[in-house]
């Protein structure tokens, strides 16, 4: 079972950093607590299913649990190591359950084939290779069962040789034709990196950057200050509108690659890839938060459209996790520019719920714990009610939140000034850093 901590913490435990925490006087910031983040983390392992949803949640496991495994802590040499610390193998047990039930089962998915094929049988060519950097650490640190070496080779070449490409070498999002879509930055050059990084295979590692860069000249809308289109090229279902979700999957994407070059044995010659993709997230921020809503301080499903547009609503799905790259930016290359508003968003997330017809203490988590509102995962222009990856997006702002307070809050004092008080909140928000820091 998918845990956020390594154990329940006891209500005294509990009780104790509450008044640790008054005692620091916290600023009048929102925050999730960990018994709502633990029920937020049990619905994301109860309802990701689909092959995007394993690798988005894998990835929030290290993230969050096991941060030494993880391409976005700062200074995490590269590759990891392959004797598992004592000190996270609790916490890996349901990030190597993931590979291991999807290398068991690839085959059945795939009609029984061998050679080149993808982890899980789907109509994304891109999605399966979300899990793939899960397979390579399961292959990296010896598990045991399973082919995990030969399954990442046959998603790798599926990638390379099975999957339809541009003219200019584009890897199409899906199987069946050509079809870019900006989800495709988050499932598939992160795995083409990491799988350079333990190959020791730098050309691999830069065709990470090259799908990155031709994704960026296909979807990036000048005319509409750098937002990134959704779908293009394909003969049916293109969307060329500017989804939130999509931008924010773009530049979480492109962390993933940046910090698994910044952490390499190749970081010293990858060091213009490396100032690009940090300067193309910022791009992406700065192209979003103009449009953040200054009321609810959430963006809409379609960033640049009023929420009474057709196939528009607010969407705190897409809302935290670009307040993660936010965090994520400012930690890996001190940039801090929007801090101010990840934090105005994580707060909104975060605000207690003043409605007394629900029983739920979080206004923006219904009374199972499911974030709202929320784009349906599984259709892209309707509002949905569950959704596995908004929980994964939540855990990622809240883990990169954490990591932000721990490594003392850089780029604070310009970030937020709340009452005069940045002193005092700073403190406050370290000592829940290292309160986190004690339980993972």
């Amino acid at each position: 079972m998918f845990r956020c901590i390594s154990s329940t913490p006891s209500s005294t435990t509990l009780l104790s950093f509450t008044l640790l925490f008054i005692s620091l006087l916290t600023v009048s910031a929102q925050q999730i607590d960990d018994s709502q983040l633990a029920v937020v983390c049990a619905r994301l392992a109860e309802g990701a299913t689909h092959s995007w949803e394993l690798g988005t949640r894998a990835q929030t496991i290290l993230s969050m649990n096991a941060t030494r495994y993880s391409v976005l802590s700062v200074k995490n040499s590269l590759p990891p190591p392959s004797t598992i610390p004592d000190s996270v193998s609790s916490a890996l047990d349901p990030f190597f359950q993931i590979a291991h039930d999807v290398v068991a089962n690839r085959s059945q998915s795939n009609g029984n084939i061998s050679g080149p094929q993808p982890l899980i049988k789907d109509g994304a060519a891109a999605d399966p290779a979300s899990i793939g950097f899960a397979v390579l650490i399961a292959n990296l640190t010896g598990q045991s069962g399973e082919d995990y070496s030969g399954a990442a080779q046959d998603q790798l070449d599926f990638l390379e040789f099975d999957v339809p490409r541009t003219s200019d070498g584009a890897i199409s999002h899906r199987v069946s034709e050509v079809q870019l879509w900006s989800d495709f930055v988050y499932m598939v050059p992160p795995f083409l990196a990491y799988y350079g990084m333990v190959t020791q295979n730098r050309t691999l590692m830069l065709e990470a950057y090259t799908q990155i860069s031709l994704y960026r000249q296909y979807l990036r809308d000048t005319s509409a200050n750098n937002l990134w289109k959704h779908v293009l090229l394909g003969t049916s279902g293109n969307d060329e509108g500017h989804w939130s979700t999509g931008n924010g999957w773009a530049a979480a994407g492109m962390l993933r690659v940046l910090g698994t070059y910044q952490n390499s044995q190749f970081s010293n010659t990858l060091k213009s890839q490396q100032n690009d993709l940090a300067s193309w997230v910022l791009e992406i921020h700065a192209a979003m938060y103009p449009h953040l809503d200054s009321t609810t301080n959430l963006f809409t499903n379609y960033a640049d459209q009023p929420v009474t547009a057709s196939g528009n609503f607010y969407d705190a799905s897409s809302t935290a996790l670009l307040a993660s790259t936010v965090y994520r930016l400012s930690l890996i290359r001190g940039t801090h520019t929007y801090l101010p508003y990840a934090e105005r968003t994580r707060k909104a997330l975060s605000a207690a719920n003043t409605n007394t017809s629900s029983s739920s203490l979080y206004e923006h988590f219904d009374e199972n714990g499911w974030l709202t509102p929320v784009v349906n995962p599984n259709s892209y222009g309707l509002e949905g009610t569950q959704s596995p990856e908004g929980q994964a997006f939540v855990i990622d702002m809240q883990s990169a939140w954490r990591d932000w307070v721990a490594a003392g809050s850089k780029g604070a004092n310009g970030a937020i000034r709340i009452r005069g008080e940045i002193e005092i909140w700073g403190w406050a928000l370290l000592a829940f850093g290292v309160f986190w820091g004690v339980l993972f």
